[in-house]
C-alpha cells in the first residue's frame, strides 16, 4: 500500500515529464518542489525532469536539512521562499523555458507587469507577474528577493533566467507554469503590434468570480 508521499512522487515524476515532453526543459535544467506535511520535496540537482525516479527525488525537513534521495536541487532556497511568503502555496516550478525566458531578456518587457492581461486565463491561473534582478543560479540571495515580495506574487520571472511559478497544488503550478509560458509566446509574437489588452474592470470580474492567485 502507498500513502500520499508515495503518490506525490509519482505525480511529481509524471507531471514533470509532460513538462520535459512539452520542451519547457531542457538537459537538467528547471526543478520541481512539492510541500509536505513534514517537509518537502525537490528535483535532484542535475537531474532531468523527463528521467526521474520516485525513490530519488530529494526530501527535506522544515528546516531545509537533506533527509533522502538523491541530493537536492541547488535552487531550494528560492523555492523556500515561496512556500514562506505563501502559505497557500503547495508547489513551486522553475523552468527555462523558451518564451518566458525571452520575456526575462527582452529590454522592453516591463519588469513590475511582466506579463499583462492578453487573455483571462494567464490572470486566472498566473495572475501579476514581476521580474526579480539577476542573481547567480543557485545563490541562496535569490530567496531574500522572493521574501521581499511578501507574497503579492504567485509567479514571477528571474531577469535573464526563467520562470518561477507557485500553486496551491503540483497540478495547478503546473498548468499555471504552462500558461505562463504560452502567453509569453503570445507577446513575444506580437512584439510590436498594437494590442488590446483586458479592461480593469475585466480583470476585477475575474478576480471575484475565480478568487485571487
Amino acid at each position: 500500500m502507498t500513502g500520499p508521499e508515495d503518490h506525490l512522487r509519482q505525480e511529481m515524476v509524471r507531471l514533470c515529464g509532460l513538462l520535459f515532453a512539452r520542451g519547457y526543459s531542457v538537459g537538467s535544467a528547471g526543478n520541481v518542489s512539492v510541500r509536505l506535511p513534514d517537509g518537502y520535496l525537490i528535483t535532484p540537482t542535475n537531474a532531468m525532469l523527463g528521467a526521474l525516479e520516485p525513490d530519488r527525488i530529494s526530501k527535506l525537513d522544515h528546516d531545509g536539512n537533506h533527509l533522502g534521495g538523491d541530493r537536492p536541487s541547488k535552487e531550494f532556497p528560492l523555492h523556500r521562499a515561496f512556500y514562506d511568503t505563501r502559505p497557500q502555496a503547495g508547489a513551486v516550478v522553475h523552468l527555462h523555458s523558451t518564451w518566458a525566458t525571452a520575456l526575462s531578456v527582452l529590454a522592453g518587457t516591463d519588469p513590475e507587469d511582466c506579463v499583462p492581461p492578453i487573455t483571462p486565463y494567464v490572470v486566472m491561473r498566473v495572475g501579476r507577474v514581476k521580474m526579480v534582478p539577476y542573481i547567480r543560479p543557485g545563490d541562496p540571495g535569490m530567496g531574500d528577493l522572493i521574501r521581499a515580495l511578501e507574497g503579492r506574487h504567485a509567479a514571477v520571472l528571474l531577469a535573464n533566467h526563467g520562470p518561477v511559478v507557485s500553486g496551491k497544488d503540483l497540478f495547478s503550478a503546473v498548468c499555471a507554469a504552462e500558461e505562463l509560458e504560452e502567453t509569453a509566446k503570445l507577446l513575444v509574437a506580437l512584439q510590436g503590434s498594437e494590442v488590446r489588452l483586458l479592461s480593469r474592470e475585466a480583470v476585477d470580474e475575474l478576480g471575484r468570480v475565480f478568487g485571487q492567485i
